[in-house]
């Protein structure tokens, strides 16, 4: 899977609404404190993403724009908490793919993500890694299906949780190679890497911002990448595509506010995120973590939303992902 963001005149109504303010008020916002809210644990590739686009908003603002984790139900419960906060632009949610192929999965979210969160951009795109402890024996793609076979649901794969980028990289990957592979859910791509690099789970399809530096340490092995291009910043590690035909992964991150957020503030968030993306520092560091910038505008990331989210709601179905 690649993001491709494409210029459309089709505007969605997703909550782009334009409030009843005055023309001043992206001039005089903000007056105070900014919280971007993460629903994964620190250490993660949505963390890591909020935290480089957080400290430039600081400097642009000239008001705190603030990290807040909240982990927890892959990252849902955050996103709730995003949705029912006053809709003023000081609550910002740093969201992932994970919450998009969250609606088809969960019966009950206790939010939309289309009708309660507002678009702002899509910050970028990573490849997933399958990675391995370095005792696992098996080093290919081949290798890892043979091993699966081998032992059925004895090999573990970690994941943020049920309906997580990993676990839909998983379930892809095992009904694609007709394997078994358990699942184990953790609250982050923080603590999956902490866990992979110790033993206690032997591979991952983790997201790459907080693997690679495992990888290049060797602590871990990268076995394949997921997206349907070799990565730039690891050349000599396959795709799975290239042993299993068809299969094609990826990560996003974007940012979201409430619902009904005016929007002159959604503008101005939007070209200020966007502005931030493109600092050398900024380019440099994500790219160092294998992340393609996107830097949508809210229209094209609306559009987008929907796109990912039928995309995703025909993998639901056909892998049987379901959260019980």
């Amino acid at each position: 899977m690649t993001v491709t963001i494409r210029c459309t005149a089709v505007l969605l109504s997703v909550g782009l609404a334009v409030g009843c303010m005055g023309p001043g008020l992206a001039q005089t916002y903000p007056t105070k404190t900014i919280r971007i809210i993460v629903g994964f644990a620190p250490g993660g590739g949505t963390d890591i993403m909020a935290r480089a686009v957080a400290a430039k908003l600081t400097d642009s603002f000239k008001q705190q724009v603030l990290v807040e984790n909240r982990p927890g139900a892959n990252a849902n419960l955050a996103a709730k908490l995003a949705a029912e906060a006053p809709a003023d632009g000081y609550t910002i949610l740093f969201m992932s793919v994970a919450h998009i192929m969250s609606k088809p999965v969960y019966k009950n979210l206790g939010y939309d993500i289309e009708r309660d969160l507002t678009p702002i951009t899509v910050v970028s795109e990573v490849s997933n890694v399958l990675a391995a402890h370095p005792s696992l024996p098996a080093k290919t793609v081949k290798e890892v299906v043979a091993l699966a076979r081998a032992k059925p649901g004895e090999l573990t794969y970690a994941s943020s949780g049920v309906a997580s980028p990993e676990h839909f990289a998983g379930e892809m990957f095992k009904m694609m190679t007709r394997t078994n592979l358990l699942m184990v859910p953790y609250k982050g791509g923080g603590p999956i890497a902490i866990d992979l690099v110790a033993g206690h789970v032997m591979t991952s399809f983790s997201t790459m911002p907080p693997i690679i530096p495992h990888v290049r340490a060797g602590r871990v092995r990268a076995v394949a990448v997921t997206r349907d291009k070799r990565a730039a910043v690891l050349p000599d590690v396959p795709t799975i595509a290239e042993t299993v035909p068809g299969y094609a992964m990826s990560t996003w991150y974007g940012a979201v506010a409430p619902a009904k957020t005016p929007r002159e503030i959604v503008v101005r968030l939007n070209r200020e995120m966007v502005r931030a993306l493109a600092l050398p520092d900024v380019k440099e560091r994500l790219a160092s973590l294998g992340a393609d910038i996107v830097a949508s505008s809210p229209e094209q990331t609306a559009a987008f939303f929907k796109t990912e989210l039928a995309k995703y709601t025909k993998v639901a179905q056909a892998a049987n992902i379901r959260a019980d």
